[in-house]
Parts: structure tokens; C-alpha cells; sequence
């Protein structure tokens, strides 16, 4: 064979797997004019999406007012592929083998608190709803925030009608159940946030805690053993000396849905992992975020700041006007109002009082 022959009988096959590669590459690379689909955090830019026909047809078929089992978690993998639904509500005796948050301090972890946590736990002793919500094959779930749009509303009798209702912090139910209904499955707060007065508390709640601050895990040992309140510095305001819940009635939320509301759904600076400046979601998306891993249908009341009505009411049972919110520190209240427009305008929650 002629030098000129073996050269290109070696060089024919290369040119061809060099061709070969070259193209599979170029399948992955963006084309010169074409847009993307999708934004910095994952989101479809087209926000319209349909669900597949199959799931159009298991939803369609069935009657007005009927709970639709996974919907929520459908229309969200519809606009976020990468949503995986599968995140626990509460910490329960297994949770060090939860991997996205055994790695991280609080709050977007539980690092050097497993011993702490594991003593409350097992005094706790249960770790979902009870068995009448968890037996349930489908779940209605409201989040009801504590924005003054809700006055006036009536909207008491629709937020009662869901399966599971979420109430955030201290916000009151007596005297304001025509606007803000009277059930309560749970509230979510912390330290800084429970309700003071005993008194104050609704009965057949559970006390849903989460932590933002290690220090916060030593407050809630001091409750779940009523125990006397040592070593009230490192909060930033009073804190409650007293929780009327028997162990059996708390619950610590999974910080899985701090870190995921933060660093995936809003973007939120990372800052190696450590709360710092506005990279700390609030705790209405906070709930948000762990109705869509654990409900089937996902409403919320109450939430969304006008800036543009500096008098308009700030909370339903406070006379603070709008005007009184100043730049947080912890949260990115723009960012974050970007974040649940999303959900709304993809149907994936529904806003009752339309003020996202």
C-alpha cells in the first residue's frame, strides 16, 4: 500500500469520529438566535405550559370541587423540571440520613444540632399530622399569611373549607374568623415569633417549629420539657417563655424547604452555605415551599406588600401602616415576589386574595 493510501486509511475513520463528536456536542450547544426556554433558576419563561394530555384528562374528568390528587406537584415539574417531590414535612428519628440538610448549619440544615434535635424528638414522638390528615389520599392545603389585604375579605368560610390550613407566627384567629376563618391544622414560627400569651393559643394545633439560628433549637428543648426559659441572648426581640402544647403536638419543619426556597426557587445569594444579608427566604414561602413537596392542591391568603398604598393596613390585626416596612436585612422581598408570581400566574397555587 502507498504512503499516500495509509495515511488516509488512518486518517479517513478519525475524521469521521472527530465528525461524530463534534455533532452529538453540538446538540447541547445554544444556536446562534435561538432564546432560551427557561431562566436563571430553572423556571419555563413561557409560564402558560398545559400538562401532558394524560394529566389533562385525569384532572378534567374530574367534579368541580373535588380534590386532584398531585396536582400541585404536577404543574410544578411542569414549569421546574428539576422539582423532585419526595421532602418530608417534620424531622422525624431518621433524620440524619436526610443528605441535602445534614451538611449545612441552621437554617438551611441541622448541623451540630443532631443531639439536641434527637432528644426532642424522641420526646415528641410523633412525626406527621395525625392519622386522620395522613391517611387522607388527597390533600387541600391553604397557607394564610398575615397581610392586611385579608380585611375585609370574608374569605373565613372558604379557608376553613381546606384539609390542612397553615397559620404563620403570632397572627391572631379570635375576632378575626369572618376574615381569616377559625381552623388551624398548624402554625409555623420560631423563637422570635410564637405567640406570648398562653391564652392566646388555638387548641387541636400543632406547634410547628423552625429554626433559624442554633440558638433557636436550645429555646425549643426548653419548651417541649417546660422547662424555666435560661439564656435569652442572641435573640433579636422577647421570645415566649411558655408554649401550651403537650411534646406529642410539635413538630420541627424540615429546613430542606429554607434551602430550597433560598438557594433554587428565588436565588438567593449561597454565602457558603451561612445566613447573611437578604439570603434568608420568609417563612410565608417557607410554608409555600413545603405544600408543594406534601399537598395535592396549594391556595394561599393574605400574602403581597403594596408599596404603592403607604396606608393601606401592613398586618390584618395591627393598625402598623405599609409605610412601616423598611429594607430587611435577612429577605429579598422583590426577589421573593418574583419567585411566587411564578406559581400564580402558572396555576400552580391559587392566590384567594390577589395580592401576588
Amino acid at each position: 500500500m502507498k504512503p499516500t493510501h495509509k495515511l488516509l486509511f488512518f486518517l479517513c475513520p478519525m475524521l469521521v469520529l472527530g465528525f461524530i463528536y463534534y455533532s452529538s456536542g453540538m446538540l447541547h450547544l445554544p444556536v446562534w438566535g435561538q432564546k432560551t426556554l427557561y431562566d436563571k433558576q430553572g423556571f419555563l419563561l413561557q409560564l402558560d405550559t398545559k400538562l401532558s394530555q394524560e394529566l389533562t384528562y385525569k384532572y378534567g374528568n374530574l367534579s368541580d370541587g373535588v380534590c386532584k390528587p398531585g396536582y400541585a406537584a404536577a404543574k410544578m415539574t411542569a414549569i421546574y423540571p428539576k422539582f423532585i417531590k419526595p421532602a418530608p414535612m417534620f424531622l422525624d428519628r431518621n433524620f440524619k440520613r436526610l443528605a441535602k440538610v445534614n451538611s449545612y448549619l441552621p437554617p438551611f440544615g441541622f448541623k451540630t444540632q443532631e443531639r439536641i434535635i434527637d432528644s426532642i424528638l424522641t420526646t415528641t414522638k410523633n412525626y406527621g399530622l395525625g392519622e386522620q390528615l395522613d391517611s387522607r389520599s388527597c390533600k387541600r392545603c391553604i397557607i394564610v399569611g398575615n397581610g392586611g389585604i385579608l380585611s375585609n375579605k370574608s374569605l373565613g368560610s372558604r379557608i376553613d373549607e381546606y384539609d390542612v390550613v397553615v397559620r404563620l407566627n403570632e397572627a391572631p384567629v379570635s375576632g378575626y374568623g369572618k376574615d381569616v376563618g377559625t381552623k388551624t391544622t398548624m402554625r409555623i414560627t420560631y423563637p422570635e415569633g410564637a405567640i406570648q400569651k398562653p391564652d392566646s393559643y388555638e387548641k387541636d394545633s400543632l406547634f410547628v417549629f423552625s429554626a433559624f439560628k442554633p440558638l433557636d433549637f436550645k429555646w425549643l428543648r426548653q419548651m417541649v420539657f417546660k422547662e424555666k426559659l435560661k439564656g435569652t441572648e442572641g435573640f433579636w426581640k422577647s421570645v415566649a417563655h411558655y408554649v401550651p402544647r403537650e411534646p406529642t403536638e410539635i413538630r420541627i419543619l424540615n429546613p430542606y424547604f429554607i434551602q430550597e426556597a433560598a438557594f433554587q426557587f428565588i436565588g438567593l445569594p449561597f454565602n457558603n452555605g451561612l445566613m447573611g444579608k437578604g439570603n434568608i427566604p420568609t417563612l410565608g414561602t417557607v410554608a409555600i415551599t413545603m405544600a408543594l413537596h406534601n399537598c395535592d392542591e396549594v391556595a394561599v391568603a393574605g400574602f403581597g406588600y403594596d408599596m404603592n398604598t403607604p396606608h393601606a393596613p401592613l398586618h390584618y390585626y395591627e393598625t402598623f401602616k405599609m409605610s412601616a416596612i423598611k429594607e430587611s436585612w435577612t429577605h429579598n422581598i422583590a426577589k421573593e415576589k418574583e419567585f411566587l408570581r411564578k406559581l400564580v400566574r402558572a396555576n400552580v397555587i391559587t392566590d384567594l386574595t390577589n395580592g401576588i
